[in-house]
């Protein structure tokens, strides 16, 4: 009797194409970033329209949807420096209009005058082409009134910025699943290492080298997703209680991120002992076991009862990592490797909120 699939099919081709959830989830993931920008652009109209009286504030809006945007970085910071960029566009067109008026030089000029301030102002490619088209946009759409479109910026500008704190957007969500994506990579790579541990497989050490090498851009999105979260929750009324759960959490990512370089030296270490071909069971178990850990590790983001399970499953494989007394009649290089095991245990054990002291304790003395 045949056994259990030992692949999952993948969908390619037309039909992969034809899958609708990439789609839903990106509409489920923009929901509040689209919710934002909605209000802001219609409270800014409306504002500047009705209450003010001007007759089409266009900027008003453009202002609020380019700055806040669907990018991962909603921190107010960066949403006020996009504001400012608008703004010296608008300024800068503005002036020129006055003392040129309007015309296709008239545009060159603005144009490039906007690029060279706002290059001066800001090291951020960003920063300049955002005042760039904000200065065509005054240069080319005529005005009642000068500078009547530099209130309108601004008003879009702080649209924007009370929105940011009014409807902000699910920092602990996003920081969630990033830190499980980067801990699932990490599972995968020590997968892979204590399989070519297991078999002296050089080709699949260097497949895990190579994996572990990749887990910096998730490394880093999980990082972003956290300094924009509390970056929100100090302005936002709605995520104080949040704050420090995402001060927590960034104590995780800041040990995962160490974890996750010790990793990568271990699997260099693996590929190199792998070129003989000869099995290493008990290295391959140790590995294996701090895996398991980092794994509790993992389930303890949003689970804090695991804390004292992780806590514990890594005190006790920490303990063992002695390379004389594991491998008493080894090679230096087998020996190096357990001893490069021990800094991740550490690293794993301050992921579980132990004190960096207390986790260099519990590994034995050598």
């Amino acid at each position: 009797m045949s056994g259990p699939p030992t692949t999952t099919a993948i969908t390619t081709g037309w039909r992969s194409r034809l899958n609708p959830r990439p789609a839903l989830l990106r509409v489920r993931d923009s929901a509040i970033p689209i919710l934002q920008i909605v209000v802001a652009a219609t409270g800014a109209y409306v504002f500047a329209h009705y209450v003010l009286g001007h007759p089409a504030p266009l900027l008003a809006a453009t202002v609020t949807v380019g700055s806040l945007g669907l990018v991962r970085d909603a921190r107010p910071r960066r949403v006020l420096e996009t504001v400012l960029g608008m703004l010296v566009g608008i300024l800068v067109a503005e002036v020129l209009l006055l003392l040129t008026g309007d015309g296709w030089w008239q545009l060159g000029l603005a144009l490039g005058i906007t690029l060279v301030i706002a290059r001066l102002l800001s090291a951020k490619a960003g920063f300049a082409i955002a005042a760039a088209i904000q200065s065509l946009i005054v240069i080319i759409i005529p005005a009642t009134a000068p500078f009547l479109r530099l209130i309108d910026g601004i008003i879009g500008g702080i649209a924007a910025l009370v929105v940011t704190a009014l409807i902000p957007r699910n920092p602990l969500r996003d920081a969630l699943r990033e830190g499980r994506a980067l801990f699932a990579a990490l599972d995968r790579v020590s997968g892979l290492l204590v399989q070519a541990l297991r078999r002296g497989d050089r080709l699949r050490a260097e497949r895990g080298l190579e994996k572990a090498r990749a887990t910096q851009p998730l490394l880093d999105d999980w990082t972003l997703s956290l300094e924009s979260g509390r970056a929100i929750a100090r302005i936002s009324p709605f995520l104080r209680r949040q704050r420090a759960e995402l001060e927590r959490q960034d104590g995780i990512r800041e040990s995962a991120e160490l974890a996750s370089r010790n990793l990568r030296v271990i699997a260099r270490r693996v590929v190199y002992l792998c070129d003989d071909g000869v099995p290493r069971p008990v290295a391959a178990d140790v590995l294996a076991e701090l895996m398991r850990g980092a794994v509790l590790v993992a389930e303890s983001i949003d689970d804090r009862s695991r804390v004292p399970d992780a806590r514990a499953a890594l005190s006790t494989v920490a303990a063992r990592l002695d390379p004389a007394a594991l491998l008493p009649d080894a090679s230096l290089g087998d020996q190096n490797l357990i001893g490069a095991l021990r800094p991740l245990a550490v690293d794993l054990l301050t992921a579980t909120g132990m004190p960096a002291a207390e986790a260099r304790a519990t590994v034995p003395r050598i």
